[in-house]
Order: C-alpha cells, then sequence, then structure tokens
C-alpha cells in the first residue's frame, strides 16, 4: 500500500509519501511546501499542482489528510480550510480516495500519544521510516499522516479478517 499523506497549511504544506512493502514501512518521499506571503489565491493553487504533481509522480493508492482543528482565530480556520480544500481537490480530481484523521489520531498512531510535540512526531517518524535525520517538521506531519493511514487500514483489514472467520 502507497500513502500520500498532507499536512494542510497556507504557509507551509507538507507533504509525504509513505509505502508498506512486506509488513514494513518505507519513505517514498517528502516535501515542505513552503507558499510565502503571496495572494492567497496563487498559495492554493500552487498547493494543487504540487499535490497533483506527487500523485502524477508517486502513483499513491490513497491519500490522507490531517482535519482541520478548531482554532481561536476563525479567519485562520478558514484560511486553512482552504488549503485543506485545494490538497483534497487535486486528490479527487486524480482519481483518488482521501481519508481524514485528526491531528490527535496521527500523533497516537505514531507516537503512541495524542498530545506529542513537533519533535516527538519528527523524532518517531524518522525512526519509523528509518531515516538518516529528522524530516522538515510539516513533511514529517504529513508522513505521519501517511503512517496513521497505513496503520488504521491494517487494523481494520485485520478486524474484517477476524470478523469473517468467526
Amino acid at each position: 500500500m502507497r500513502v500520500l499523506g498532507i499536512d494542510p497549511g497556507s504557509r507551509i504544506t507538507g507533504l509525504g509519501v509513505v509505502e508498506q512493502v512486506n509488513g514494513k514501512l518505507v519513505g517514498v518521499a517528502s516535501q515542505a511546501l513552503r507558499l510565502g506571503g503571496g495572494a492567497l489565491s496563487g498559495r492554493l493553487a500552487h498547493i494543487y499542482t504540487a499535490v497533483s504533481e506527487l500523485i502524477e509522480q508517486t502513483q499513491p493508492d490513497v491519500v490522507a489528510i490531517e482535519q482541520v482543528f478548531m482554532a481561536s482565530n476563525a479567519k485562520a480556520a478558514l484560511t486553512l480550510g482552504h488549503a485543506r480544500g485545494s490538497a483534497m481537490c487535486a486528490a479527487v480530481n486524480s482519481g483518488m480516495e482521501v481519508y481524514e484523521y485528526s491531528a490527535k489520531q496521527i500523533k497516537q498512531a505514531v507516537v503512541g500519544t495524542g498530545g506529542a510535540q513537533k519533535d516527538q512526531v519528527q523524532h518517531m517518524v524518522r525512526v519509523l521510516l528509518n531515516l538518516s535525520k529528522n524530516p522538515q517538521p510539516d513533511a514529517a506531519d504529513a508522513l505521519a499522516c501517511a503512517i496513521c493511514h497505513v496503520h488504521s487500514a491494517d487494523l481494520a483489514n485485520k478486524l474484517g479478517l477476524a470478523a469473517r472467520t468467526a
């Protein structure tokens, strides 16, 4: 299974592709899109294009994306929602099925606690993917999102198998 994970952001969007090969996790690609401070429409177009290109290059089976958290600043939450929507549209237009996970679910799947800090996520992503160094924080969050989906899909498959054999 190959999964594209997305950590959406209006200034920096993390992208990461993880593949499960013979039960082992392998990091395929990761990047942090630095979108700058230009017009929102230009940043959204950049997200859309980058996600579409990464899907074409890496051919993931599915896409996993972090859900919008409840921010105290409504404008920031709305802008984040636009970035997330742009990434989701690129995935759907590329024929991908999209799965959504909360930040707490992602941290729980990768670190073991839903309250993990960014440096803990980076460290565990490096360990789980056997990387030589910690990925950039936003790329690590995207890789963590992809890892979360792999773990969730594995569990769902095992539970489905258990239900069929019971």
